[in-house]
């Protein structure tokens, strides 16, 4: 069975590539936060989104296989 990535319950290869196109990250990162109901976590991603957050995104769903959690509560 795949495991399961962080992008809407997608498996693990599907999100990584998701992660990896600037724009999909993006998109799919503020939504998932918003999905969470983490709605500051979510604002913050719509904004600074095309930063360092999408890098970071990149790297830790690569390595741990989870967004970044700005805000984890």
């Amino acid at each position: 069975m795949a495991k399961k990535g962080d992008y809407f319950g997608l498996s693990y290869l599907v999100s990584v590539i998701l992660a990896i196109i600037p724009v999909t990250s993006w998109i799919c990162g503020f939504v998932t936060r918003f999905m969470e109901g983490k709605i500051v976590a979510g604002l913050i991603r719509l904004i600074f989104g095309f930063t360092i957050v999408w890098i970071l995104d990149l790297i830790f769903m690569i390595v741990s296989k989870h967004i970044l959690r700005l805000i984890p509560v």
